[in-house]
């Protein structure tokens, strides 16, 4: 079987998306069909079925994901072994901001441990933008939060929403919370404010942003609170305890997603390794 057709099947099987899959491999959705027809044809079978609106697989099609995966592993890495790191391009990596202080640099080290002499190139952004360059074949690897029920890249950590302050905020000070959050693609912007209305706790939206930074500043002038994972909590800021009855926030996962072209190091046996390497590093407890 092609390799190319192999490389793009496990790109759609990833992503679970025709759409997502045609942006990353750069091919059209329609020419992209049509290389999963030609792939069924050398395969002899339906690798695919419709289940309402969403491309789910076929039994052979869930059989052919775990050979497609050695396949193209053995040929990634026969080529891996005819580079040295000096040679390589550098490895464009994207984080959201607010584990900009946490897991990234966990990530450039793990990399470097491995690879001391390849040059990375870092893009921090909110997810939906990162998950976007990495279609558009800007970004080689990348930290996202995974949306709900989605198989989408390896996982590096489960984590869980919480509400931050400073650990002088006069909570009695304010009858409507100032509240500064995140923009509202983020996961915990909803959950946060349907908590407040559905508990009645009258707030005041004081600021949205997709920086850590900014948020995390404003938290730092003891006049407004922020919700985040609490990857994203800062060494001189608090979790907010149970006494001021705060709605709870959803758990996340926190996954690393690899492209499936463009930048030599990323086989598809590599971005697994390096997840679960960090993520061993996470659980000895190196700090987030």
């Amino acid at each position: 079987m092609d390799l190319d057709l192999l490389r793009t099947y496990l790109a759609v099987v990833d992503t679970g998306s025709l759409t997502r899959a045609a942006r990353q491999v750069h091919r059209t959705q329609a020419a992209l069909s049509m290389q999963m027809k030609r792939l069924e044809e050398q395969a002899g079978c339906s690798l695919f079925f419709k289940e309402g609106r969403n491309l789910e697989l076929t039994n052979d099609g869930k059989r052919l994901v775990s050979y497609t995966r050695r396949l193209l592993a053995l040929h990634d890495e026969a080529l891996s072994q005819l580079r040295t790191d000096a040679s390589l391009p550098p490895l464009r990596l994207g984080s959201p901001d607010d584990y900009a202080q946490s897991l990234l640099p966990l990530l450039v080290d793990t990399i470097h441990d491995q690879h001391p002499r390849v040059q990375l190139q870092l893009t921090c952004a909110p997810t939906s933008k990162l998950r976007n360059l990495m279609d558009g074949g800007a970004l080689d690897l990348a930290i996202l939060t995974r949306a709900v029920n989605s198989d989408e890249g390896h996982v590096l950590t489960l984590d869980r929403g919480i509400w931050i302050q400073h650990p002088e905020f006069d909570w009695q000070r304010y009858e409507a919370l100032p509240l500064a959050l995140y923009e509202a693609d983020c996961k915990f912007h909803s959950s946060a404010l349907d908590g407040l209305n559905k508990t009645h706790r009258p707030y005041r939206l004081k600021a949205l942003s997709a920086n850590a930074g900014a948020l995390m500043a404003l938290v730092r002038q003891r006049n407004a609170i922020t919700a985040a994972a609490t990857a994203s909590l800062p060494p001189d800021l608090i979790e907010v305890d149970a006494t001021h009855e705060m709605p709870a926030l959803p758990s996340i996962d926190i996954v690393l997603v690899s492209s499936p072209t463009g930048h030599p190091l990323v086989s598809v046996n590599w971005a697994g390794e390096l997840a679960r390497t960090l993520a061993l590093r996470l659980e000895s407890g190196q700090p987030l």
